[in-house]
């Protein structure tokens, strides 16, 4: 299926592993041109070059930037003032008891979570309306709807995220400008997939042992009883920052594996 993505430039935020970097390696699959992040100079150096290798593009650059310093996320935009597509995937996670999680950890969390998203959406939005065409996601999660007790400071950001989404397409009414949310379930990203092996390890078992248990006890209601690949989220991440999902704006898309138990 050609997603008519040849003409379009994507930039995609905390791109240069997991998630982001698949999306990244799927557009320029497209021919599309693509901007990454990380936030080393070094890391994203070594991403553009894997990329170029995988895909056979060249069309394919990097910024570095730290979303937690809007000093960062200024240079960002001065460096790439227009875009096509705006995928907000920048984003932390850490399990932590609710009464140990300090201020500074919500804080913390929100403006690298949440803000990120804010802040670049804020400059791009308007020139997408203005010459009305454009895709903007946000790479929430489908813990921003099945709020995970471990992990309720990360949960509070994901729903912020859907928020601002459904908010922000409100403001493209009648255009060719969409925004959409994104809500991947459990991901085998490069992080995940080292705390298994580390995990089976411990416990001298194996990571499929780990997987079963993980789905068994902490996210049971799950349909697919897996990891989702990262693979699997780009698919779903491109598709709709394309041409062809022209009718899906203001929506929250579900790539969780039907780990939530809701019709809507």
């Amino acid at each position: 299926m050609d997603l008519k993505l040849a003409d379009k430039k994507a930039f995609i935020s905390g791109s240069t592993a997991g998630i982001g970097y698949a999306i990244a390696e799927r557009f320029l699959k497209e021919g599309a041109e693509v901007v990454i992040n990380g936030r080393t100079e070094e890391s994203v150096s070594k991403a553009v070059s894997s990329l170029k290798t995988s895909t056979g593009s060249e069309k394919v650059s990097g910024v570095a930037a730290d979303f937690s310093k809007v000093e960062d996320v200024n240079r960002l935009i001065s460096t790439v003032p227009e875009i096509d597509i705006l995928i907000n995937n920048a984003g932390i996670f850490e399990p932590k008891s609710f009464e140990e999680i300090p201020d500074e950890d919500w804080f913390r969390f929100f403006e690298l979570n949440v803000m990120s998203g804010v802040r670049l959406s804020r400059h791009y939005l308007p020139k997408m309306l203005q010459k009305n065409w454009g895709r903007i996601i946000f790479i929430s999660s489908e813990s921003g709807v099945f709020i995970p007790e471990e992990m309720i400071h990360y949960g509070m950001t994901k729903t912020a995220q859907i928020s601002i989404s459904r908010g922000l397409a409100e403001l493209t009414k009648g255009t060719n400008v969409t925004v959409n949310s994104i809500l991947p379930g459990p991901t085998k990203s490069k992080g995940v997939g080292i705390f298994i092996e580390d995990l089976a390890k411990s416990n001298k078992t194996s990571t499929e042992e780990v997987e079963k248990d993980f789905f068994k006890n902490m996210r049971p209601t799950s349909l697919i009883q897996r990891f989702a690949s990262v693979e699997e989220v780009a698919n779903t991440v491109v598709y709709f920052s394309s041409p062809l999902a022209s009718a899906t704006n203001g929506a929250s898309i579900r790539v969780e594996g039907g780990l939530v138990k809701s019709i809507l």
